[in-house]
């Protein structure tokens, strides 16, 4: 018997458009995003033949889902929790075939460019809560 060892990297570069300065960066926060509640295309992209991870997209806004704690993408309609800004996913979240929970960093202190936020924001519509983010929305609104 023989055994050989296999290593792979993969190396991911972040759209971080959105990012309107660099404040903020060094003060992310770890958070678990819920993949069920974000829509593909819009908030991730699918694993593909010879790329064997999908990633939540750097930018989407998030918010804390009351009953379970975890992330899912920011609605100002919804009742669930997800209607209170907590922040934007910071870099791309690579998760595997089959995941639901996929760890990301939060952006929840600086500047974005609104019109580079996946998915578009309403600043005018982020109402405001305790535990808002301090961010500061930079140019036209896209949603």
């Amino acid at each position: 018997m023989t055994i050989q060892p296999y290593t792979t990297s993969v190396t991911v570069t972040a759209n971080r458009d959105w990012l309107a300065s660099r404040h903020g960066t060094d003060s992310t926060e770890t958070i678990t995003l819920d993949l069920t509640t974000f829509t593909k295309g819009v908030h991730f992209t699918e694993p593909e033949p010879g790329q064997p991870y999908g990633y939540v997209r750097s930018g989407v806004p998030v918010a804390r889902i009351t009953a379970s704690g975890l992330y899912g993408p920011y609605d100002p309609e919804a009742k669930d929790g997800r209607q209170h800004l907590a922040g934007l996913v910071y870099t791309e979240a690579p998760y595997t075939p089959g995941s639901k929970n996929v760890p990301a960093a939060l952006y929840w202190h600086g500047s974005v460019n609104t019109a580079h936020v996946p998915g578009g924001i309403d600043p005018t519509k982020i109402a405001p809560h305790p535990a808002s983010p301090q961010i500061r929305f930079l140019g036209e609104v896209t949603a």
